[in-house]
């Protein structure tokens, strides 16, 4: 609903009531401040960019981004115009009359919302002097070598100055909601509040610095969480001053968010405070008008991933393709944090089993992890020559045959087959068949790597002996570059190669969230996460049996490293055990859980955390009643009732199952009946707190 609706505040236990029967909507201006908005760095830049249309929808023409300006971010990502808002244009104006730079416009991604951007080399003069005022009002020092914190200090320093310029020009309202994600935004809360600008102030923290640098150290981090001495591991870290500045962000805010339960306990023992609502990240789902399309695109990108397979693997393609699971990592190169250690060793141990089984399912596992790298190696260029070669020799012979054989039947003949192919036909294709003899295995990683000698995936590979050996049912490849469709070696996109692949495996230790099990769930992809994950904590709490619907969680909290091993080991040997029918059923539940991860779900938490952030900040004009942060009651997916294709249930004592067992637990399987259950699961209504006697309200009916 638009913002230029009025809002009835009513007896709604939870949501905000004003003195007036009806507030307008027009009263009310909400700002978003990040480092991320149009400037890619990590999660964070997902999180606003997905979340926009939702709240450009609720909020309409009175919702604002705040960024940095970067030239090379904006030239393809933003159409700049004039302000709409007259009061928002005024405090622009007198920044640039201080020789500060802003820039507004519009941000060219769904919703199209208002971006107000800053330039903070072109205000970087006042960098001593803003730094002296943010000593005088917090006693944080900020070292002159850490340009990030530098550019933090200025960046926040100019949203505190727009806020105070944009807040004198109202008396009573319209009333303003500044909400900050991280540290980098964190500068601009405490300033805000050290003015007592007239701002309800929200600070999100999506990971904990002190969290992340910890569990990079492979401490026990879960397990000890009380017993840190907080100040001397940060300042061990160097980075006393950004803890400092997270610290005081989320003390100083009207209302502090996390994005994760895990990550609020984190918090709790990181930051000295419990968060007041945990706001789950959500994904944009874009619904497939036929309900089994996605399927199809997994089968097309599936025989995309095959062409290159055929390539890498030239000479050494003694495996059926049609039997090839592909497993796949992505994400930033941490490679304890993300759990690469873990899914190696499993691996090893999951080569072992399908080789004692004597299995003919062969597992390729992709690590797509960015890393220094001096361009793509020769011999995986060449595979993919060879590739090509191959395909285009068989054509030209392919051709050849067809004209000859089409030739005899036009008269009447049946051709010889003897004859049809003549000795020159007979040796092209004997050196096609030359050209793919080697004399060395399959490269584990598709370029140069500028350090091998000391990376950590190749040495654990080194040691675990996983070098693509004709013997060896899984094999590995190491891909350290992010996906492109211009790609010479793999043209595909991230999200093309996503739906191509069987698993994605992230069996991480610190994730605060996790967008990329959230994003395999949406494309339908079956994934594996942990109970140290957001994403992992929110589906146990939303799911009854998550492995039916393909989200395997391990357990790497309340478990020893080689009791967890050995779990998600047995994950994926069940999963290799499924037959092609069971993985069909189990990506069409995966995909239904894609309701789940919708912002129009998730945005309500959100909704939340401003409503209290109002009757915080504005008590005389907002009331909010005592209530616990909203439930999201209806969300609870039941096992269902068909034997689910998971490995707690589906793995045999033996690997010599008969397909007649198979196709009797399949004919319990009803994906309409299923489908129809799920959706009665994923309801509409949602009431914060408990409801006041009387006709209960439709979600969507309260807005701020």
């Amino acid at each position: 609903m638009p913002l230029g609706r009025s809002l009835s505040m009513t007896s709604l236990n939870g949501l905000p009531q004003c003195e007036d029967e009806d507030l307008p909507v027009e009263d009310l201006l909400l700002f978003e401040i990040s480092w991320e908005v149009t400037n890619k760095v990590g999660g964070i830049y997902t999180v606003i960019q997905t979340k926009a249309k939702t709240t450009a929808d609720e909020w309409g023409e009175n919702y604002f981004l705040i960024g940095p300006y970067f030239e090379q971010n904006v030239k393809t990502q933003v159409e700049f115009s004039e302000p709409p808002n007259p009061a928002v244009k005024k405090a622009m104006d007198t920044m640039k009359s201080q020789g500060c730079q802003v820039f507004f416009g519009r941000w060219l991604i769904e919703g199209s919302p208002y971006v107000l951007l800053f330039d903070i080399g072109s205000a970087a003069w006042n960098l001593d002097k803003w730094k002296g005022e943010f000593w005088e009002v917090s006693n944080i020092g900020i070292p002159f070598h850490d340009r990030e914190a530098n550019d933090a200090v200025i960046f926040g320093s100019l949203t505190a100055w727009f806020l105070k310029e944009l807040s004198c020009q109202f008396d009573d309202k319209p009333n303003i909601i500044a909400h900050f994600h991280e540290w980098q935004a964190g500068v601009g809360l405490i300033l805000s509040r050290s003015q007592k600008l007239p701002v309800a102030t929200i600070f999100t923290t999506h990971a904990t610095l002190l969290g992340r640098y910890l569990c990079a150290a492979s401490i026990d981090f879960y397990n000890n969480l009380d017993q840190f001495d907080i100040d001397k591991e940060a300042g061990e870290r160097q980075i006393y001053h950004r803890y400092c500045m997270e610290r005081a962000s989320v003390h100083c805010a009207h209302v502090f968010t996390t994005v994760s339960q895990i990550t609020a306990t984190e918090a709790e023992h990181m930051l000295k405070k419990s968060p007041d609502v945990v706001t789950p990240n959500g994904l944009n789902i874009k619904k497939f008008s036929a309900m089994h399309e996605f399927q199809n695109l997994h089968s097309m990108y599936k025989a995309r991933i095959q062409e290159f397979i055929r390539g890498h693997f030239y000479g050494h393609l003694d495996f059926d393709l049609d039997k090839t699971l592909f497993f796949f990592i992505a994400g930033r190169y941490e490679f304890s944090n993300k759990g690469a250690d873990m899914f190696l060793e499993a691996l090893s141990r999951l080569n072992f089993l399908l080789r004692v089984h004597k299995t003919d399912v062969t597992v390729i596992v992709f690590f797509i992890m960015p890393a220094k790298t001096n361009n793509f190696n020769v011999e995986t260029l060449k595979g993919q020559a060879v590739r090509k070669q191959l395909w285009d020799t068989a054509q030209s012979v392919k051709e050849k045959f067809g004209r000859k054989l089409y030739n005899s039947l036009l008269k009447g003949e049946i051709p010889d087959l003897n004859k049809i192919l003549d000795r020159d036909d007979i040796s092209i294709m004997k050196r096609a068949i030359f050209t793919t003899q080697r004399h060395t295995l399959p490269p584990v990683t598709t370029h140069n790597m500028i350090d091998d000698s000391n990376d950590p995936i190749l040495n654990t590979i080194r040691r675990i002996g996983l070098f693509n050996n004709r013997t060896d049912r899984v094999k590995v490849i190491l891909h350290p570059e992010f996906l492109s469709s211009t790609s010479p070696l793999l043209p595909l996109d991230y999200e093309e190669f996503v739906r191509g692949c069987h698993l994605g495996v992230f069996p991480s230790y610190y994730e605060p969230w996790g967008y990329t099990p959230a994003e395999c769930t949406v494309m339908g992809i079956p994934s594996v996460t942990t109970n140290l994950s957001g994403f992992g904590c929110f589906m146990q709490e939303h799911v009854a049996d998550p492995a039916a619907y393909g989200i395997y969680i391990v357990d790497r909290r309340f478990r020893s490293p080689d009791e967890s091993c050995n779990q998600l080991t047995q994950f994926l040997y069940g999963f290799c055990q499924q037959n092609r029918r069971q993985r069909i059923i189990q990506r069409n539940r995966t995909e239904r859980l894609s309701d789940l991860l919708d912002w129009k779900y998730l945005g309500r938490y959100y909704m939340h955390a401003r409503h209290l952030a109002l009757s915080r900040t504005f008590p005389v004009k907002f009331e909010m009643e005592p209530s616990a942060p909203p439930k999201t009651e209806g969300f609870r997916f039941p096992r269902p009732s068909s034997v689910p294709p998971s490995p707690s249930v589906s793995q045999h004592s033996s690997p010599h199952h008969s397909e007649a067992e198979d196709e009797d637990e399949d004919e319990r399987y009803d994906e309409d009946e299923e489908a129809e259950r799920d959706r009665q699961n994923i309801k509409s209504p949602f009431s914060i707190g408990a409801l006041s006697q009387g006709k209960k309200k439709q979600h969507g009916e309260y807005r701020n």
